[in-house]
């Protein structure tokens, strides 16, 4: 062996060591799969033609050219996500062990969190990710935004603000979730209205995103009533015939088939074991990653 050959090798080693990261920060500004795996590979490309011999820390060195790269796509994506179809909905992220691509996984790739991350600007997305969830100092991150290091501070500062209340949120245990999730379901499927209005907190909201492509609620629902009404109905139209639990972002979701195709995939927050935020995801663009039965 050459080399040459000896250094390919210890590159891509190192690029396979570091990519959860990279990946990790995409996904985490982005919200999406498909594009924190176009960032993710750009910046292969980009670290493979880079002089990287006075790059003392390569994690961060990799990590901030995903950031920035993401922060330009971010916000080229603005308008079309601004003109997104009813409520968004992050693509969810196999975290199973059956999952393609590893992550760095925390409570921030969460679909709760990432739901609240939507709302930030794409400056206090960048700017919290780095530094919370990367320990990026604010100089750094000041020069992937472009603004000053006291600038980057109060993104941060303004985001994590935001974002407490997701953090704050009583977590239900795995099993725990697993059980309200199987208890849904087939109560859902026997049309056991009494049943679903138990299993859902009297506050509960349901938000459907079906981006256009698919029927869904174009606004959140609120009520337990309204919600179990919604639910019976929506398993009489489509009648699935094949459920599973699979992990996205880290947590349970119940994955619902019709002839081996997803036709939804159902994320929960969970408190006091009744079913506080129900969130559907049936935009079919978005299960790419998610494959079939």
């Amino acid at each position: 062996m050459t080399f040459v050959e000896a250094m390919r090798e210890l590159s891509e080693a190192d690029w396979e060591t570091h990519r959860p990261a990279v990946f990790g920060a995409a996904y985490r500004i982005l919200g999406t799969v498909t594009e924190a795996e176009d960032v993710t590979q750009e910046v292969w490309l980009r670290a493979a033609a880079a002089d990287l011999s006075e790059v003392r820390d390569l994690r961060a060195w990799l990590v901030t050219v995903a950031a920035r790269t993401s922060y330009n796509v971010l916000n080229s994506a603005r308008v079309r996500r601004e003109s997104y179809v009813g409520p968004w909905l992050p693509e969810p992220l196999l975290t199973g062990p059956d999952a393609a691509a590893r992550v760095l996984m925390d409570e921030s790739v969460s679909t709760a969190m990432l739901v609240v991350m939507e709302t930030l600007t794409p400056a206090e997305r960048v700017a919290l990710v780095l530094h919370d969830v990367f320990g990026f100092p604010f100089d750094r991150i000041a020069e992937v935004l472009g603004a000053t290091p006291a600038a980057g501070r109060k993104l941060a500062s303004r985001a994590r603000a935001r974002v407490a209340a997701v953090e704050e949120r009583p977590r239900a245990s795995r099993t725990e979730t697993e059980r309200v999730l199987r208890a849904f379901r087939a109560a859902a499927e026997a049309g056991d209205m009494a049943r679903l209005v138990e299993l859902l907190d009297p506050e509960a909201v349901y938000v459907a995103d079906g981006g256009g492509e698919v029927t869904a609620a174009r606004r959140p629902v609120r009520g337990a009533e309204r919600i179990a009404v919604l639910a019976v109905r929506q398993v009489e139209i489509r009648r699935p015939d094949a459920f599973s639990i699979i992990e996205v972002n880290g947590r349970p979701a119940l994955a619902t088939y019709r002839g081996g195709e997803l036709v939804w995939l159902d994320t929960v927050e969970i408190a006091g074991g009744r079913i506080t935020a129900l969130r559907r995801l049936a935009n079919p663009e978005k299960f790419v990653h998610i494959g079939h039965i």
